[in-house]
């Protein structure tokens, strides 16, 4: 092969070669520093770049995606003189590339010891319960210290989480006998408070149930009263009718003489002690008739105690002449 044509070959595979090189390809969420002759030259973007070769030097692909950092736990002192071992998660985001590669060196590592003093500074200034309860206080205080200090450095701090806080051994059994401890009181006053709410609901119950029993007896009393009054007011409202019927009927002696004889035979069915005073001295025959009548039931009575049944005597008839007028 002639040498002008091997000359040609190699300066076309020197030329494709030198072609390859200059093109640069930048994926989606990443960026390239490039420097020409050690100087900064610019950030290529995602896309298809050309660079000239020999003369630019491209660094790594930067991921401009969020960054989570998790550090190792850091023996932090709080106020009230307790140890104890805290490890934090950073998230985070290069927004320059330019200034994450020039501003400081190994930037990762730098955020470690930042978030480490950072956290030492703010936790001091807390006692050991406060520090327990105030994560969120610790967080957004940490959160806006990273986010000024590494501005200058191209990243941005979007979150900073404290993990794991642990205290000592013996803290912790103390902590935990504390917890039992006060568990233990809020369980028996809310069964005290069950059992006074219990004891107020159940005499409440009773105070109603006595309060409806004499609602009721007093209703029922009523009812009665007022049933009695009606019973009252109709048996003397038919006697009054009876006994003006009779008035207005205008009854003669025989008939005031037959109901004195049905009185008569009421009261001798009785055993009590009875006393018969005759309306009519004049009707003395009437009078011993009704009087044999009660001798032959054993019922007769004269101011004494009753006496034993006798024997019934004969009757006697006696004639009454009529008088002449």
């Amino acid at each position: 092969m002639h040498p002008v044509a091997i000359v040609f070959i190699v300066l076309g595979a020197l030329l494709l070669i030198c072609l390859f090189c200059s093109i640069r390809i930048v994926r989606q969420a990443t960026a390239v520093v490039v420097e020409r002759l050690g100087k900064y030259r610019k950030t290529l973007e995602t896309g298809v770049h050309m660079v000239i070769p020999f003369f630019d030097r491209c660094s790594k692909p930067i991921s401009l995606k969020e960054i989570v950092a998790d550090f190792r736990p850091q023996p932090v002192i709080t106020k009230d003189n307790v140890t104890m071992q805290i490890d934090t998660v950073v998230y985070f985001q290069i927004t320059d590339p330019k200034l994450y590669t020039y501003g400081v060196d190994r930037p990762v590592l730098a955020i470690e010891n930042l978030t480490a003093t950072t956290l030492r500074n703010i936790v001091g200034e807390l006692e050991l319960d406060e520090t327990l309860t105030s994560r969120d206080t610790v967080n957004s205080k940490m959160r806006i210290i990273l986010d000024e200090a590494t501005d200058p450095w191209g990243i941005k701090i979007n979150r900073v989480e404290l993990k794991n806080i642990l205290p000592p051994k013996d803290i912790q059994d103390a902590m935990e006998k504390q917890m039992r401890a006060e568990r233990e009181r809020r369980e028996q006053i809310l069964k005290a408070e069950g059992e006074k709410r219990s004891n107020i609901l159940v005499a409440e119950g009773e105070k109603q149930a006595q309060i409806l029993r004499a609602e009721a007896e007093k209703q029922t009393k009523i009812l009665q009263a007022e049933a009695d009054k009606e019973a009252l007011i109709a048996r003397a409202e038919g006697e009054n009718k009876a006994i003006n019927l009779i008035n207005s009927a205008k009854p003669d002696a025989s008939y005031i003489t037959l109901q004195g004889f049905e009185a008569l035979k009421v009261l001798a069915e009785g055993n009590s002690t009875k006393i018969i005073v005759p309306s009519e001295l004049q009707n003395v025959s009437g009078l011993l008739t009704s009087m044999a009548e009660v001798i032959k039931e054993g019922n007769i009575v004269t101011g004494e105690a009753t006496k034993p049944k006798q024997e019934p005597k004969k009757e006697t008839k006696t004639e009454t002449k009529p008088n002449k007028k």
